[in-house]
């Protein structure tokens, strides 16, 4: 099929800012889509318009209903960036689509601030939970973040202030590149201005405090990192099992009898596109995954009520599953097992002698590895320190072959 649908990115400057490429697929579109501020844009000259629906998700059976004829979405600055380009495009092929883009919001900022942008970490709360900000901000940090709204700087304060990032500077950019363009600095814990513009990019130079909260995206987490209350795999096991889990970009995994959470959010934050289903019975401790998805940054962390393997029924297909609890539930493993993809890995944890005679009925069955793993932490004993060590660790570890 030809070329039906365009997406024009468009600055503040309107479409005077254009190209004449990009001009010329607006004015020979029969229909025009986008908000109510772009559409203002463009003179009435009989073409059909239609402002986005709500709810929005609903836009994209419209758009596809008019395939074959000529339709124009407008959008703001680059439509590649966080836009509404980057969804279609992985709905309609590229060979039935043109895409002109302004300048990004991005690139403006970082022209203003002076930031070298292949040094600053672009980011997005419009739509999307504001603590997804969690991973990236460490010392020296600079981000560049699309708002949601006028009340995103100050929400942004707040959220670095509780991080112990109360130093931080900030500097909001509001209406970038149009004629009522405007600048507003201040530190985090003084934020003081007032609510301003709805179209604003928020740039941050991150600045830890004593009361910084310091997390390294790689594997194990201090427990204490956690709200937990005690169903937690342990530091140094975490570690050992993500280490054999191995996340990789794009992929899915099943943290099953989830505790609070720690292994799914873990491979979560190896990667920004790292998914994770956590699958919990207690009503409590899915209060506790829910809390530390937002304070560890993966809000995007599904969690699902029930007890494997009924809970596994009609989830997605993962990647990786790891087995913290019930193992030595019926079913459990066979059904983990089935409903892993080819090439996926298992990683199942035992404590006690029955988990772990399972675990190694299942190693020939699976090709696996079986690893112990002993934990001994120094402590006082008396006048002196002594040794305390934690119960052992029985790790399966497999990958199904296609």
């Amino acid at each position: 099929m030809a070329v039906w649908l365009t997406i024009v990115g468009i600055g503040e400057d309107g479409l005077d800012g254009l190209g004449a490429a990009a001009r010329r697929a607006v004015g020979e579109a029969r229909v025009l889509v986008g908000g109510k501020r772009h559409l203002a844009m463009v003179p009435e000259t009989g073409q059909e318009k239609i402002t986005w629906p709500s709810p929005f998700s609903t836009a994209f059976d419209m758009l596809l209903a008019r395939r074959g004829t000529p339709v124009c979405v407008l959008a703001s600055g680059d439509p590649m960036w966080f836009g509404i380009g980057a969804s279609l495009s992985r709905l309609v092929p590229a060979e039935e689509m043109r895409i002109y883009s302004a300048v990004s919001s991005f690139a403006l900022a970082a022209s203003r601030l002076a930031w070298p942008l292949q040094d600053s970490i672009t980011l997005s709360v419009h739509g999307r939970p504001i603590e997804i900000l969690h991973p990236h901000i460490h010392p020296g940090a600079h981000l560049l973040i699309l708002s949601e709204n006028g009340d995103t700087p100050a929400a942004i304060a707040k959220l670095l202030v509780e991080r112990g990032f109360g130093a931080s500077r900030i500097a909001v950019l509001e209406r970038l590149g149009g004629s009522e363009e405007r600048r507003l600095d201040g530190i985090a814990n003084a934020w003081h201005h007032p609510r301003g513009a709805d179209l604003n990019l928020v740039a941050v130079t991150c600045m830890a405090d004593g009361a910084a909260k310091l997390f390294s995206t790689l594997a194990g987490l201090p427990d204490d990192a956690f709200i937990h209350d005690g169903q937690i795999t342990k530091r140094d096991v975490r570690a050992a099992s993500l280490a054999h889990l191995g996340p990789l970009p794009g992929e899915l995994l099943w943290d099953v009898g989830a505790g609070c959470g720690s292994i799914g959010i873990e491979w979560m934050r190896a990667h920004p596109s790292c998914r994770a289903i956590a699958i919990e019975a207690k009503d409590e401790r899915r209060i506790l995954i829910d809390q530390n998805r937002k304070r560890l940054g993966v809000p995007g962390l599904v969690i699902v009520a029930g007890e494997a393997p009924q809970a596994l029924a009609g989830l997605t297909q993962p990647n990786a599953i790891f087995i913290g609890g019930g193992v030595s539930v019926a079913g459990v493993l066979e059904q983990c097992w089935n409903a892993l993809s080819p090439g996926g890995r298992l990683v199942a944890n035992a404590v006690t002698l029955q988990a772990e005679a399972i675990l190694t009925e299942w190693r020939p069955k699976t090709n696996g590895t079986l690893t112990r793993i002993s934990v001994a932490h120094a402590g006082p004993l008396g006048r002196f320190d002594g040794w305390r060590s934690a119960m052992p660790v029985t790790l399966l570890s497999a990958v199904k072959q296609a």
